[in-house]
């Protein structure tokens, strides 16, 4: 009898135990301070230091909310979390569009807190859209343009700003480093979409929280972390996808271990690139513009003395290339107020091939008059080593904060021949960055956050070139016969690029229906680097370091005079440091040979925002739209430069190369906006879209600016149900004049826009501009099963030929592409 009772006990207790546990969905971690309350506030209580609460005071048929600052606002009845053994998640993001928690600025906050223009693309939504590169990715973002010289890259354009002048970052490292230059950047790629969580963009500058580099804004890569559970379990995941386009194959494979006391994640990802078809519907009206009539079959060690014959001139040879991507993350929770995260991220390719250089004609009337036999980049490879210990002291100065320790090693390499020559350079590049981050938080009373924090990032450069003479025998090289001099990209006797700085940033709810955020930064710079080899171009001096200090300061401020309206207004001031690319680069495009200038100052940018939205349907639905004016002072422009009393210079074998550096200007501006709507029609059916416009131009030449693109906008429409999604996406860009292409610096890239009058010197005479196009796709996914889904996607329906602005390669013609998803 005793033993029939004490189970029956037992059962009792497991059946109406009413005390509730609310976890984090993303870590798995208990969360306390969670306030817990009925809908008129008439019962309440808060989680104690283990997540858990007593419930018996509400009724069963109540709904209970749950609020936390970090955290998006979650509703549910209390009967059913009885259902679910008496367990709440609480994540980041919600129906209500103004409860998304975004962590770009380091602090978590909520959407409606924020005065900057943020947008966030989720796991699902990248892959929904099938992106191939982490390019595609950054391609769906309303107010984001991607540029490509070539299909193994991606140089994301932000509010007319774009390289060097856009930060990345990935899990809280900084990505740009100092060999990011102006012009266009392959490095977004080097992130897998497969491995991404989410990503954060913040628009406008934003160099309180991140220093140099973020005038146009900051994207902020989030990969996959590990959760914790109560259970021991093991979970993985399988991904495969097919593209007709290129003949994609990307294989992904996952495995996830959460324990009690830690968890481990790890991800394996492999993308092999065929060459890319192009559209063949060219509605434009320039029938042979972009075709690709010859092309070089140097490849490996192939040689092929003149350029071959394309069969089908709507293939761009030379744009295939494969890469792998590899993630390992561990979560070690060290004590109750204490994590460790630690983070592996391994990222190589084949050698890509620099289209649009292979491309290059000596006589633009001749297609067969290729230039360069090979050029491409080697292997691009990214390691990052970073670990990352979130403590909660809860002190009066100090209630959570983050410490970063990160390396990166970045290689890159480029090499080039061209045809009629045997000689064959080499440019080898290798930086090492070695980073300390610092991050707190303070919550003060009433809705009050302190936000203070470090960085320090070491840099160091080296670089290094030589030139083989290529053995040929029977078209094959067999080996080299000899070597000759090159010059190095960037200083051979090393270079080296410090950065440190201080912030503070303080968030106030001045009232239930406005919040002020402000911030200021004090950063220093020191860039050191030193030449060696005089053979090709002498320099004034030879042993340079150069040190400049900047003060950032931001101010904001959301006001919501009703439930259905929110104002936001910004000021902010950014800057950018000259980095060593800046300062010491050596490169030769299109005749004109780019020099050091050890003289170049900062550019500073001081921006002005304001933003409106009006939200319907319960803050389900919103149109918003964002205006802005940021004015660059000191702006640095590549232009026409005299060294050694010359304006000429011989270089790689070829006399009378312009010589070009950059320089500090006058003041510019850029200005424009982005009108979006997104959120909820019906029950399954949800629509986004966006249009964006741009325009910049110099005060003192009257000049365009570089990387403005047209107007452009996306829209689509999704359905989605238990088993089936679907939906329709329609893209546009307007056409571009050539009269608003800024053609000194050549960054714009005007000779890539179809040509009309070969007779003509004059730029504006000879060449188009950038055509209009517009794209419509469509998707559908189908769960087959609890593990399995499949998905299938046709992009550019009407198969468009077209090619983004700035870009030195055609876009993707008419493609399908069919995934496989496989969760266990």
């Amino acid at each position: 009898m005793k033993w029939i009772f004490l189970l029956f006990l037992c059962v009792s207790t497991t059946l109406f135990s009413q005390e509730i546990t609310v976890y984090d969905a993303e870590t798995g971690k208990v969360i306390e301070s969670v306030a817990i309350f009925n809908k008129d506030k008439s019962k309440s209580g808060i989680t104690n230091e283990n997540g858990k609460l007593d419930i018996s005071e509400f009724s069963s048929s109540e709904i209970i909310y749950f609020t936390h600052v970090s955290y998006a606002e979650f509703s549910i009845k209390k009967s059913i979390i009885l259902l679910n053994d008496n367990i709440v998640y609480l994540s980041k993001e919600s129906e209500q569009l103004d409860e998304v928690v975004v962590s770009v600025f380091k602090n978590k906050a909520k959407t409606k807190r924020i005065a900057e223009q943020i947008e966030v693309i989720k796991a699902k939504e990248i892959q929904k859209i099938a992106a191939q590169t982490s390019a595609d990715v950054l391609a769906a973002v309303p107010g984001i343009r991607v540029q490509r010289s070539q299909f193994g890259g991606g140089s994301p354009v932000l509010r007319g700003m774009e390289s060097n002048r856009v930060l990345l970052v990935v899990d809280g490292v900084r990505m740009n480093n100092a060999i990011y230059r102006k012009g266009h950047l392959q490095n977004s790629i080097t992130v897998s979409p497969n491995m991404l969580d989410r990503t954060e963009i913040v628009f406008g500058p934003t160099s309180v929280i991140y220093g140099s580099d973020a005038l146009g804004g900051v994207i902020h890569y989030y990969t996959k972390t590990p959760k914790l559970s109560k259970d021991k379990e093991v979970k993985s995941n399988f991904f495969s996808r097919f593209s007709t386009v290129n003949n994609e194959v990307t294989n992904q494979a996952s495995v996830e271990l959460r324990f009690p006391k830690w968890g481990s994640f790890t991800s394996v990802s492999h993308s092999n690139f065929g060459d890319l078809q192009m559209g063949e519907n060219r509605s434009h009206g320039f029938e042979d513009w972009g075709k690709i009539t010859y092309f070089s079959e140097n490849v490996g060690n192939k040689f092929v003395a003149t350029p071959t014959l394309n069969s089908d001139p709507n293939l761009q040879r030379n744009t295939g290339f494969n890469q792998t991507d590899i993630l390992q993350k561990f979560y070690v929770p060290l004590s109750k107020n204490t994590d460790l995260k630690l983070n592996i991220q391994y990222s190589t390719s084949s050698d890509v091939p620099r289209f649009d250089r292979l491309t290059e004609l000596t006589d633009e009337t001749d297609p067969s008059s290729l230039k360069f036999a090979e050029w491409y980049y080697g292997p691009q490879d990214r390691l990052l080593i970073s670990s990352q210990l979130e403590i909660n002291p809860k002190k009066k100065w100090m209630k959570s904060g983050v410490f970063t320790l990160a390396y990166q090693n970045i290689k890159e390499s480029r090499i080039q021949r061209k045809f009629g020559s045997l000689q064959r350079s080499y440019r080898e590049e290798k930086v090492d960055i070695f980073s300390l981050n610092g991050d707190f938080s303070v919550p003060l009373a009433r809705q009050r956050n302190l936000g203070y924090g470090f960085e320090i990032a070491y840099n160091d450069v080296n670089s290094n070139s030589f030139g083989k003479e290529l053995n040929v025998v029977n078209n094959e090289i067999v080996g080299f016969n000899g070597d000759f001099a090159v010059q190095s990209r960037y200083a051979d006797g090393g270079s080296s690029y410090l950065s440190s700085a201080l912030y503070f940033d303080y968030r106030q709810d001045i009232s239930s229906n406005s919040t002020l955020n402000s911030g200021i930064r004090l950063t220093n710079t020191q860039l050191r680097a030193k030449w060696v080899d005089d053979t090709f171009i002498t320099l004034p001096d030879n042993d340079i370091s150069l040190s400049n200090t900047a003060i950032t300061a931001t101010i904001g401020y959301v006001y919501k005079p009703t439930k259905s309206w929110q104002l936001n207004a910004v000021l902010s001031s950014g800057f950018r440091s000259p980095n060593i690319d800046d300062v010491g680069k050596v490169r030769e495009k299109g005749g004109n040979v780019t020099v050091p200038n050890v003289d170049l100052r900062p550019e500073h940018a001081y921006s002005g925002e304001i933003g409106l939205q009006k939200y319907f349907n319960d803050r389900k639905f919103k149109i918003g739209a964002n205006v802005y004016y940021t004015l660059l002072t000191n702006y640095i422009y590549r232009d026409n430069f005299i060294l050694n009393g010359s304006s000429t210079i011989s270089f790689d074998g070829v006399d009378g190369n312009n010589i070009v550096a950059n320089v500090n200007r006058d003041n510019a501006y850029v200005t424009g906006f982005t009108v979006n709507y997104q959120g909820k029609l019906f029950q399954n059916w949800t629509t986004t879209g966006s249009i964006t416009y741009t325009k910049g131009r110099t005060f003192d030449t009257d000049e365009p600016m570089s990387s403005i693109p047209p107007l452009f906008g996306n829209f689509d429409v999704n359905y989605v149900n238990e088993k089936v999604e679907a939906g329709v996406n329609f893209r546009f860009n307007t056409k571009k004049d050539i009269s608003d292409f800024n053609i000194d610096e050549g960054i714009d890239n005007h000779e890539q826009t179809p040509l009309v009058d070969a007779t003509s010197s004059d730029p504006e005479q000879r060449y188009y501009g950038s055509p209009s196009w517009q794209t419509l796709s469509a998707f559908a996914k189908y769960n087959l099963s609890r593990n399995f889904s499949l998905q299938a996607r046709v992009d550019n329906i009407f198969d468009e030929h077209y090619r983004e602005f700035a870009s030195g390669v055609s876009a993707p013609g008419r493609n399908l592409s069919v995934s496989l998803f496989a969760n266990f």
